[in-house]
């Protein structure tokens, strides 16, 4: 496990990304890239909220704290994130403003690893 523990140990763009995916609730970001290990978020990636009706959930977007822990999804994302040189994250789901499940393109790789 890497030293990402609270929202502390977050890089600016992770940090509003974190925010961006507890905003959206449910849902899903397509098209984002990835370079050096970190989200590209300019231009900002395309949201696609998922609306259910007659669903206990209404998938209204939550507030938290500045800081706080980070949950082991969100770790993990960006544990993910961190090891890719260059890719792009084709469709990252969201669920309860958590990564869920993603689909993801690696480019080239110049040392034949398996993460871009």
């Amino acid at each position: 496990m890497s030293g990402l523990v609270s929202t502390h140990d977050l890089r600016p763009s992770e940090r509003a990304f974190v925010t961006a995916m507890q905003r959206l609730c449910f849902g899903r970001f397509e098209s984002l890239e990835i370079q050096h290990g970190e989200l590209v978020l300019d231009p900002w990636p395309a949201m696609v909220r998922s609306v259910k009706f007659a669903a206990e959930e209404s998938g209204v977007p939550r507030t938290s704290r500045d800081e706080f822990k980070l949950k082991r999804q969100i770790v993990e994302l960006f544990e993910y994130v961190r090891t890719v040189e260059a890719g792009e994250i084709r469709c990252l789901e969201i669920r309860h403003g958590l990564p869920f499940a993603m689909e993801v393109e690696h480019g080239p790789s110049l040392n034949g690893g398996e993460r871009g």
